[in-house]
């Protein structure tokens, strides 16, 4: 199912917080159909206010959650950007965070110590910076935006540390074939336009910014008359109308001197007849067409969303149906990007292995002939409206993505009640409608098609490894002084949360599956989250990837429904079913309108237990896997992830195995069938739900769908081998032709989520590396030496234990010096330790942001999920933060000491040759 303008109707290039690195500067945006009257139980409550200095500002009180967002979005992309300046707009949003005269430090460590869950990006008409906390730092927040907004540090210090890090970023990109289409094909589409360059930049351009380019950048579009400031959440109006007016109020507007605009200029009209051709190292073939579209504020652009809905939102749509279904590609998706000049819809297609780019083009223009020659069937328009609502609302039950979709609509749009005439607008739009847009906007003579042809398609990365220990030395920093810090954090107001989180309803079906029921009545959604022990651990190294293709084929029919059928019944009502096999289990995504509860637990129960695994679903599942497979392998992040585990595990631990192409093609019907049959149980089963229902009529409501499940005989176990760190440090490299940059991996077998020094660990890792921009790592690595656009660590701590790993992507030259300025900062840390102020400081800003995570439907069912599953108590969801506040120093000594072992490190690096 394709959602679409919830949350945000912008393309990402930047993400710099809290995640592994992107692989491109595109994420799928576009808009939702809601009734009219969803749309203004929307923006109901929101009061836009204008200061005298032009600053925007719109507020909304949500009171369903102790948390508030903030967020500041700057009407400034790479669409402004100049001749020489490609990626201006993006570099001057790293620098955002590098301080200001006011506050000379990391902003991310500021961020990180108020507890807040922050992140910002750049795109073609916006950049944009959001955070959300505890409702009582709201005033922090505030103070803090208003500063980068007046006071943003850009010195040549800064700009020469960031500039290293940006490459990085850049290069990271270009170890993705599909980045790599895509900057050719809308060059080729948008000739003379900033659309048509990288939203990030290009490495030349970025290499020769100087401090007073970028401090001009700077003065220019971060004005107040050029920002727009969304409150949303848990706060009253009138006395936050005033800190903002105390705040922000106060910073004068800079006229725009020569501000640059990119000219009004369309696509060309004219597409190039001849595909353009990139025959390149990479795994699977790809094509992608784009077609030039109006801007955002076009009346066309409410039916050209709903068109693509039907192209190709889920399963039943019809590029889906076409391509996919008839096993030509492993994947299809569409994209609509309507902006503040015009755009362009572009769709992307993946071939299956062994079929031809241009047949799949010939099929996407046969299917578009057919969406221009003969209206759309009424159960199709009804169908993608009915998915565009249902996606809106569920993609906005949290308070940070109601900020975001307020002020993209006022950013882009010039209007934050767009949403309401664009709601509108797709309620009443008729076949008709999207008959014309077809015809106009899908022209064969606009297109501009480009061709991804791999080069090295059944190639394997060369591997190569030494056992020693790494020679090199270096001398980390001075760890950050919290109280150092501390000058500089606003103050916050102290006060008493008397929102205590509710516990979930647990209960056992007679036939042993566990249920979690946790009303929310809040809005009307449901939020299904479940786990079968069905998971990869069973597979064995014969048959990698059974686990997965069993559970990618639940949905391929049942013994009453088959795949379209089971799709439609779902998609229909908006709703949406997954099943994904992990490590230890098969979990499961459900989500909904309060109404389709009763769907979604029939589809699920019948999935479950009347799979029937038809053949011919079941081989076009395995060519998406076999092309996959060969995407992870051509990925330096995968394919490093898969060495580093199989450096660690031995070959008779479950988490040693990973598919391989043969162990893909031996897999037979029966192995599938018989692994289904011996480990889809109600017994091994849990789910947990939450959101607006009758617990009541909910318990009925499962006792009648899996009332007949019976579990046959004991369930399966496993045996699963004792490890212990390695007695040496071990280096591997992995060789992959065509990537610009590497992902190395350190670490060793670590603790599971039970164990006793869980929650020590924890406290450890968020000092350690559990945020680039405010841990020791970040600090080290990435702030203070520019050697990686993003660096984390992390204890993958689940029923068994997994292993602790440090991650972080560099240039091939850097990397040797990246790795052991890593272990140089492990070493000091297992000498010298850590400070009472960093445990303080590190234990307030997971229980800082531990109630955003609360705030969040979904994620509280998953919270829900995990605890459960791992035996928690159900009162752990409630006990978390006090849990990680008893945390001692000589607890942290402890964990220290057993977990922290520089000279015991396995390194795998995966990428091009040095």
């Amino acid at each position: 199912m394709k959602l679409r303008f919830y949350m945000l109707i912008g393309l990402f290039l930047s993400l710099i917080l809290g995640i592994l690195p992107i692989s491109s500067d595109l994420l799928n945006a576009a808009t939702p159909a809601v009734t009219p009257v969803s749309a203004l139980s929307f923006t109901q409550g929101v009061k836009k206010t204008v200061l005298e200095n032009g600053l925007t500002v719109l507020t909304k009180e949500v009171h369903t959650a102790p948390v508030v967002s903030v967020q500041v979005w700057y009407k400034v992309g790479s669409r402004n950007e100049g001749k020489g300046e490609s990626g201006i707009s993006h570099q001057l949003e790293h620098l955002m965070f590098k301080g200001t005269s006011e506050r000379p430090v990391q902003f991310g460590r500021l961020f990180s110590a108020l507890g807040s869950q922050f992140n910002a990006f750049t795109s073609f008409d916006e950049t944009a910076y959001f955070g959300t906390v505890q409702r009582d730092k709201l005033e922090a927040l505030l103070t803090l935006e208003s500063d980068r907004m007046k006071n943003a540090l850009i010195e040549t210090e800064q700009l020469d540390s960031e500039k290293r890090v940006v490459i990085s970023e850049l290069q990271g990109y270009e170890n993705s074939p599909s980045y790599r289409l895509d900057r050719a094909v809308r060059k080729a589409a948008f000739p003379s336009h900033a659309y048509g360059l990288p939203v990030g930049g290009t490495k030349a351009d970025v290499q020769e910014f100087t401090v007073d380019q970028v401090r001009n950048y700077y003065q220019t579009y971060y004005t107040p008359e050029n920002a727009t400031l969304v409150v949303t959440g848990d706060f009253t109006t009138e006395p936050t109308l005033k800190v903002i007016q105390e705040t922000f109020g106060k910073i004068p507007p800079r006229q725009q001197k020569g501000a640059k605009i990119s000219p009004v200029v369309t696509p060309v009209s004219i597409g190039k007849k001849t595909p353009i051709v990139l025959k390149q190292p990479g795994s699977a073939a790809m094509l992608q067409a784009i077609y030039p579209l109006p801007d955002i504020k076009h009346p066309d652009v409410p039916a050209i969303d709903v068109m693509d809905n039907i192209l190709t939102g889920g399963r039943s749509s019809r590029l889906y149906q076409a391509l996919v279904e008839s096993g030509l590609a492993s994947s299809a998706s569409g994209t609509a990007t309507e902006l503040i000049e015009p755009g362009w819809y572009e769709i992307n297609a993946t071939a299956a292995p062994g079929q031809d780019l241009s047949k799949i083009a010939q099929v996407i223009q046969e299917t578009l002939t057919k969406l221009q020659q003969e209206p759309v069937t009424t159960q199709e328009l009804d169908r993608a409206k009915t998915q565009m609502q249902a996606g809106f609302i569920l993609n906005n039950q949290d308070i940070s993505s109601q900020a975001s979709q307020l002020a993209y609509s006022q950013t882009i749009a010039g209007d934050y009640h767009f949403i309401e005439t664009y709601l509108r607008a797709i309620a009443q739009l008729t076949p008709q409608d999207i008959q014309q847009v077809a015809k106009k906007y899908l022209d064969p003579t606009k297109q501009t098609i480009g061709f991804f042809e791999p080069t090295l398609v059944d190639g394997e990365a060369e591997t190569s490894g030494f056992s020693g220990r790494i020679v090199e030395k270096f001398s980390p920093g001075e760890p950050v002084d919290p109280a150092e810090l501390a000058k500089y954090l606003p103050q916050t107001k102290s006060t008493t949360n008397t929102t205590q989180q509710s516990l979930p309803q647990q209960f056992t079906l007679i036939n042993g599956l566990k249920v979690l029921l946790l009303q929310d009545s809040s809005l009307p959604t449901i939020n299904l989250s479940g786990q079968i022990n069905a998971g990869s651990q069973f597979d064995g190294n014969q048959k990698a990837g059974l686990a997965t293709l069993t559970a990618g084929n639940l949905m391929n029919g049942t013994k009453t429904q088959d795949a379209l059928t089971l799709a439609q019944t779902l998609e229909d009502r908006g709703s949406f079913l997954d099943f994904t096999a992990n490590r230890e289990g098969v979990g499961i995504t459900g989500q909904g309108l309060t109404a389709n509860l009763p769907i979604l637990i029939q589809t699920l129960a019948d999935v479950v237990q009347n799979a029937s695994f038809p053949t011919d679903q079941l081989e076009l599942s395995r060519q998406r896997a076999l092309t996959h497979l060969k995407v992870e392998l051509d990925d330096p992040r995968t394919l490093g992830r898969r060495l580093f585990q199989q450096a660690i595990y031995p070959k008779n631990h479950p988490f040693y195995s990973f598919p391989t192409l043969e162990t893909l093609e031996s897999i037979t019907r029966e192995d599938v069938v018989s692994f289904y049959q011996q480990h889809y149980r109600p017994d091994t089963t849990t789910l947990t739900v939450v959101g607006d229902f009758e617990p009541k009529q909910v318990r009925n409501l499962l006792n009648r769908a899996f009332g007949n499940w019976k579990p046959q005989g004991q369930a399966p176990t496993l045996n699963i081998p004792t490890v212990k760190i390695p007695a040496n440090s071990t280096k591997f490299k992995a060789v992959i032709p065509g990537k610009a940059e590497s992902v190395t991996y350190l670490g060793y077998n670590g603790i599971s989520r039970t164990d006793p020094r869980y929650y020590a660990a924890l406290v450890l890792n968020q000092i350690l590396g559990g945020d680039t921009l405010s841990s020791r790592l970040g600090t080290e690595v990435r702030d203070r030496l520019g050697l990686t656009y993003g660096i984390y660590s992390g204890f993958a701590a689940g029923i068994n234990p997994g292993p602790f790993l440090i991650s972080m992507q560099t240039a091939p030259d850097d990397t040797p010096k990246a790795i052991a300025s890593t272990i140089a900062l492990l070493q000091q840390l297992r000498q010298q330790g850590i400070t009472q102020a960093e445990l303080n400081t590190a234990k307030r800003s997971i229980t800082n942001s531990y109630p955003v995570d609360l705030a969040n439907p979904s994620e509280v069912a998953n919270i829900i999920l995990n605890n459960a599953i791992l035996g928690l108590s159900s009162a752990e969801i409630r006990e978390f933060p006090q849990r990680i506040q008893s945390v001692t120093m000589t607890q942290m000594k402890q964990v220290i000491e057993d977990l922290i072992k520089p000279e015991n490190l396995v390194i795998v690096t995966a990428g091009p040759q040095r």
